[in-house]
């Protein structure tokens, strides 16, 4: 297959897909991996994508974050082990919160039977833990249509008369000099004022987020611990945070 037909099938199936993994343009181009990765790397630098650890993504801007619908059903498997990672470190008593995004979202289902209380932006993960009967606080602000999430000033404001033990966020780039970012400033705060009135913080992510960067910078990589899918090689940034991989 010629170079140009490659690079039009990858474009085409990342504009279906916004994420693609290695092994899937190996498989759809019927081609070597060493092949695909200079594809990756020449459309990089002509602009049209970001490579990522396994893969590569579209590139993204404030006004072009997924959907919360086209999220859900990307990385499932991983998503559910990571969030089954994430639920073994709550404890009956504890007061946490569940930042709004699908990976959080697969935590709520290991939740059920304990003991505690949950502070959420998340409609969506609202729901399911008033299903669960778990006692559940649902802040305020700006409903962002996208992600079902309450965002903005108002919701870091709503923020504020809590205290938790444990935040678990979602996070849509994790970068060794750019730290932990997302697309919208207005998302961005809400993390960021979790992280400020959490005990410890955890950014739960799938492999497509590492070495990715969005435009809104949460935080540096050492205010959270990062829970991620075990086969991502995280050596340099074990080195400025711990790194807890989902088996």
């Amino acid at each position: 297959m010629l170079t140009k037909q490659r690079h039009q099938l990858i474009l085409q199936r990342l504009s279906e897909q916004k994420v693609v993994k290695l092994k899937e343009l190996v498989d759809l181009t019927d081609s070597s991996e060493s092949t695909i990765r200079r594809d990756l790397t020449d459309l990089e630098a002509e602009g049209y994508l970001v490579r990522v650890h396994g893969g590569a993504t579209l590139i993204a801007t404030p006004d072009e974050e997924p959907t919360f619908e086209e999220k859900r059903d990307r990385f499932v498997d991983e998503k559910v082990a990571i969030a089954r990672k994430a639920a073994t470190f709550i404890e009956d008593g504890m007061s946490i919160y569940l930042d709004a995004g699908t990976t959080t979202q697969a935590m709520v289902p290991f939740l059920e039977g304990k003991k505690i209380v949950v502070v959420t932006n998340s409609l969506p993960i609202a729901n399911e833990l008033f299903n669960l009967d778990i006692k559940t606080f649902v802040i305020g602000g700006e409903l962002k249509r996208s992600t079902q999430a309450l965002v903005g000033y108002n919701a870091r404001e709503s923020m504020m008369n809590y205290r938790v033990d444990l935040a678990f966020l979602g996070m849509n780039g994790i970068d060794l000099d750019a730290g932990y970012t997302t697309p919208d400033p207005e998302e961005a705060l809400v993390k960021k004022t979790a992280i400020e009135l959490a005990q410890t913080s955890y950014v739960l992510a799938d492999a497509s987020k590492v070495g990715k960067r969005t435009f809104s910078r949460v935080a540096t990589l050492d205010a959270a611990q990062l829970i991620t899918s075990s086969d991502v090689s995280m050596s340099s940034i074990q080195t400025i945070t711990k790194v807890v991989n989902a088996k």
